[in-house]
């Protein structure tokens, strides 16, 4: 969808879009022919511009019948009126209409462009596997013109178009079937990110075993596609910030389970088990493509974790790259074997002072926050802060959870340095522990278990039904505020 800004309603617009304030409400003037035919007509819906409503009537414009939408927001909350974009976008994006206007003389700059974004974002879904999809049931929205936006609004956008981008190729990565998406095509599909200034380094599997990533490649060894690592950097500092903020994300393209194989009911959601991975990735084009004034660095941990006859098995013992052993006790607690080779390469290789990772990580998250927050787990108040503040703004919501000694000597393990998996209590914050063990003393980390918020099972704000693109946003604003202000 293309996104443009004019003073003036081009003419053939097939949708007129209006944005409301509650506090506005009673006193706005519609720029319609018949502007108290929409309050009138808005009247018997009962819409009342309260947050959240919503209203689409049909009516007469300039000789030809248009949809008028109505959408309501609180007031003064950015992460609304990305919401309110996305709800209008919605309300229209199948129905034969191909272009709207956006009035926006009553909301500022800021307000303006993130309508654009939200519905830029709502926009994306994935079709092309689908071909037999009923005609109207297609997309058909190619434009959207914001009008009579203050002058600030249109150079805003461009940052806003380079994180709606980014959102979009983790939607992309994390939507695809795991025959198309695994450790090698996941690496072919971020190649284009050269393009915008960042650096591309891959670890193969035999590189990797050079540098003793036992537990990473313990998870890869039962499956026919070789591990890969991907290291993106990106530095729009010119040098000045010498150490990077590094991003580490899990990228198992698909987990079985191993031979602690899943239940076969629901197995196929775990193509999204890259999620962590297709959020860094994302991240990183944004940062490239709004030209963040940071040096950040992204790596994706990229595995498949299959059951075939050289699969690891439940008691194995395997030695990280950090040199601390491990007996796998659960071969479905994977994700933790793959970051923790990652992140002790990422701090052996960057020297950072601040390290965030992101995994869908536990089911046990799930029970716990459900689907509106992800979990934060942390060794620094500082860096929890700056998180759930990024969260908060973004809608990208985060909830910290403790860890501790209490907690961590529940992964001591009687036969190696550590274990793999806890009791059944407190399964996320166990697993937490064990990545906080290759934390390297100094080192600010945080750890996102965002196995709720990757997916949604129905349409959300500013995503269709399936992936949500969780974590760019949250991560853009992070550094934004942290690093560029």
């Amino acid at each position: 969808m293309q996104v443009s800004f004019a003073a003036q309603r081009p003419a053939d617009s097939d949708v007129i879009g209006f944005v409301i304030q509650k506090s506005t409400w009673d006193s706005f003037v519609f720029p319609l022919e018949n502007p108290e035919a929409a309050r009138d007509t808005a009247k018997l819906a009962r819409f009342e511009g309260n947050a959240g409503q919503s209203f689409l009537y049909f009516a007469q414009e300039g000789g030809r019948t248009i949809r008028i939408a109505l959408i309501a927001v609180a007031d003064g909350d950015a992460a609304d009126y990305s919401r309110a974009g996305g709800d209008l976008l919605a309300k229209v994006q199948t129905c034969g209409a191909k272009t709207i206007a956006l009035h926006a003389a009553n909301l500022d700059a800021k307000a303006a462009a993130e309508v654009a974004y939200g519905a830029t974002l709502r926009n994306w879904r994935i079709d092309k596997y689908r071909t037999k999809l009923p005609e109207t049931s297609k997309p058909t929205i190619t434009g959207l013109t914001v009008v009579g936006a203050p002058a600030e609004a249109e150079a805003l956008w461009a940052s806003y178009a380079a994180i709606a981008d980014g959102v979009a190729l983790t939607k992309e990565l994390v939507s695809e079937p795991a025959n198309i998406i695994y450790p090698e095509s996941f690496v072919e599909r971020c190649q284009h990110l050269q393009a915008l200034g960042i650096e591309i380094d891959v670890l193969d599997d035999k590189e990797m075993a050079k540098l003793g990533m036992g537990a990473l490649l313990g998870v890869a060894q039962g499956s026919v596609r070789p591990a890969r690592m991907l290291v993106m950097k990106w530095d729009g500092t010119g040098g000045k910030q010498e150490k990077p903020v590094v991003f580490v994300g899990k990228g198992v393209t698909f987990d079985t389970g191993g031979i602690s194989i899943k239940p076969a009911a629901g197995m196929e959601d775990m193509k999204w088990d890259m999620g962590g991975a297709g959020a860094v990735a994302g991240t990183m084009k944004a940062l490239a493509g709004r030209k963040a004034k940071a040096h950040v660095v992204g790596i994706c941990g990229l595995v498949e974790n299959m059951p075939d006859g050289n699969a690891q098995r439940p008691g194995d013992v395997v030695t990280s790259m950090s040199g601390q052993t491990i007996e796998v006790i659960n071969t479905d607690a994977e994700g933790r074997l793959v970051l923790c080779d990652a992140l002790h390469y990422a701090q052996e290789k960057f020297k950072p002072d601040t390290i965030i990772d992101l995994a869908t990580l536990t089911g046990a998250i799930i029970i716990s926050l459900g689907k509106e927050h992800a979990g934060l787990f942390s060794n620094s108040d500082e860096l929890s802060d700056k998180l759930l503040a990024a969260g908060k703004a973004t809608g990208d919501k985060l909830w910290r959870l403790p860890v501790g000694p209490a907690y961590d000597k529940l992964i001591d393990s009687p036969i190696a340095d550590i274990k793999n998996v806890g009791p059944r209590d407190a399964g996320s914050i166990t697993a937490a522990q064990f990545l906080q063990r290759f934390i390297q003393d100094g080192v600010k980390w945080a750890h996102l278990d965002i196995a709720g918020t990757v997916w949604g099972d129905k349409d959300g704000p500013t995503w269709a039904k399936g992936a949500t693109g969780y974590g760019v946003k949250l991560l853009d604003r992070f550094v934004a505020d942290n690093y560029e202000a």
